[in-house]
């Protein structure tokens, strides 16, 4: 196993935090933005919101992901770091 220096571990870690900022922020906004539609579509057309919710479900989990592959390249950035 290989020892990183302190300044390259600490820069490994900033960047890994500012990249899983980024990801719940995305993650956060696009979320936002999909249940807003979907609860525009449900008050214009009450009758299509079994419709609507599955749709949105299937959603929110392609956006979630997004979260969830950013969290395993980061925790492969910071304990398995192929750049050292």
């Amino acid at each position: 196993m290989v020892k990183l220096d302190p300044s390259s571990l600490g820069l490994a870690i900033f960047g890994c935090a500012i990249g899983m900022a980024l990801a719940a922020l995305g993650c956060g906004i696009g979320q936002g933005l999909g249940l807003k539609g979907a609860c525009e579509g449900i008050a214009r057309n009450p009758e299509a919101s079994g419709k609507i919710q599955v749709a949105l479900i299937l959603g929110l989990a392609f956006i979630e992901s997004l979260a969830i592959y950013a969290l395993v390249i980061n925790l492969i950035i910071l304990f398995a770091n192929p750049f050292v």
